[in-house]
């Protein structure tokens, strides 16, 4: 696995984490939007992320670049869905299978037990995609469901199935290994 360090997103990673994003908008499913972003657009997802508490942005950095990011940000909007989060994470493509996902999950779900900042995480995954069920079922995100049909990208739809993890459990104190 090449070194990455983990750390809270600073505003000079912006211009990297929208290289990474839009590589996943122009040429995969796994997000439905369908349009690349500009660094202008994505400052305002940016400035909803905190160093501390339930929303936060981790980045993943080798040689001082941004190789992958992990966040947690806001579930709904309505208030009472506060103590939930929707988590994920991205990697340059280049960083793929080199165990930097399995770092920022491991980092994000850790912080989020120590704060005692979420009761619950949901991560939803446009299917196919083993490597993230992988991930997240190796973390203990459970499958709580598959919506059929729910999004029209690249001429077609695609099912989404969303997990679950319990913040609050005895279970998030043993997290796998990322050795």
């Amino acid at each position: 696995m090449d070194t990455a360090r983990i750390r809270p997103a600073e505003p000079r990673d912006l211009p990297g984490l929208v290289r990474i994003y839009n590589h996943y908008v122009t040429t995969t499913h796994v997000t439905f939007d369908t349009q690349a972003l500009t660094i202008d657009g994505r400052r305002p997802w940016f400035q909803g992320f905190c160093g501390s508490g339930a929303h936060q942005l981790l980045v993943a950095e080798a040689a001082h670049h941004v190789v992958g990011y992990a966040s947690s940000g806001r579930f709904r909007a309505k208030p009472a869905y506060d103590p939930s989060v929707e988590t994920t994470i991205y990697l340059d493509p280049e960083f793929l299978g080199r165990g930097i996902g399995p770092l920022l999950c491991r980092e994000l779900l850790d912080r989020m037990r120590s704060e005692k900042s979420a009761h619950r995480a949901f991560a939803g995954i446009a299917l196919p995609n083993d490597n993230s069920t992988r991930l997240h079922e190796g973390f203990g995100f459970e499958l709580v469901g598959t919506f059929r049909e729910v999004g029209f990208k690249f001429g077609k739809y695609w099912d989404v199935s969303w997990y679950a993890k319990n913040c609050e459990s005895a279970d998030m104190a043993a997290l796998p290994s990322t050795d």
